[in-house]
């Protein structure tokens, strides 16, 4: 009598389910990474002085500055604003990007909860 579950006639039933939730796990990330990459994040600085926009390739796509801003006896404050407007804009994107994943995995980390 051969032993039940074993591979030579085919996978065994909790390795069968394992694989197609592994499957359609991949399916759900590539999804939500052409979501990611299709998706436009703002942020400003400077009280809406800086804004910057950023895809979610994470290039920026827009800087817009007010007119106020601009002034040439102080290019520091200026570029200072820029790097905040882009850092916060990449933080949302990343915090984003962690919260697709996440519904993606049930919140369980990179293997999505699986047994190993």
């Amino acid at each position: 009598m051969a032993k039940r579950g074993g591979f030579p006639g085919g996978m065994p039933g909790n390795m069968n389910n394992l694989m197609k939730q592994a499957q359609k796990m991949q399916r759900q990330m590539e999804e939500a990474q052409k979501e990611l990459e299709e998706k436009e994040i703002s942020a400003t600085a400077g009280g809406g002085a800086v804004e910057v926009t950023v895809s979610g390739k994470r290039e920026i796509t827009k800087i817009k500055l007010s007119e106020e801003v601009v002034d040439p006896e102080d290019i520091e404050m200026l570029e200072d604003l820029i790097m905040a407007a882009v850092n916060e804009a990449l933080r949302q994107l990343d915090e984003f990007s962690s919260q697709s994943m996440s519904k993606i995995t049930g919140g369980m980390g990179g293997l999505g909860g699986l047994p190993f």
